[in-house]
């Protein structure tokens, strides 16, 4: 459960590199730490193509979001979270649950998307999807084709 799959060749750019060189371990850090979520004991390391995350979050939406800010970023193929744990309530940090990502493809948007993972009739759930992207998405109206985006369980607190 700890490997997440990214597509390469889309994403945010870091650094001065081409559109196929994976960005350095610094540049991944300092990427992470500007979303502000709380992963400042994050350790990141790149191995070729890959990100690998150690340490400690405090939650599951801690781990999800640091998954996909190191995640979609251009050059990056996957994100290795084995060895990041989570913290919930001051418990004994713990392995994370199976999230639920989807890549966006051409022609989606946030409404689409939320009928296709919560049902016909719950486009308005949008918002949900929005809000758990925070501050990955700055705007409801600007994601990209092979961006990834959490979905949250609807009955999650």
């Amino acid at each position: 459960m700890g490997l997440f799959s990214f597509i390469k060749n889309a994403g945010k750019k870091l650094g001065i590199g081409g559109d196929d060189t994976s960005p350095d371990a610094d540049s991944v850090q300092k990427e992470l730490a500007s979303h502000d979520l709380g992963t400042k004991d994050v350790q990141v390391e790149v191995v070729d193509d890959k990100v690998v995350l150690k340490g400690v979050v405090k939650d599951q939406s801690t781990f999800e979001k640091a998954v996909m800010a190191v995640g979609n970023t251009l050059g990056v193929s996957a994100v290795e979270a084995s060895d990041l744990k989570v913290a919930e309530g001051g418990a004994a940090p713990a392995p994370a649950k199976a999230p639920v990502f989807y890549t966006v493809k051409k022609g989606d948007n946030l409404w689409k998307i939320a009928e296709a993972q919560y049902g016909k009739g719950k486009g308005a759930k949008h918002t949900v999807i929005f809000e758990a992207n925070k501050p990955m998405l700055k705007d409801p109206d600007k994601i990209y084709p092979g961006q990834v985006l959490r979905i949250p369980d609807l009955d999650a607190g």
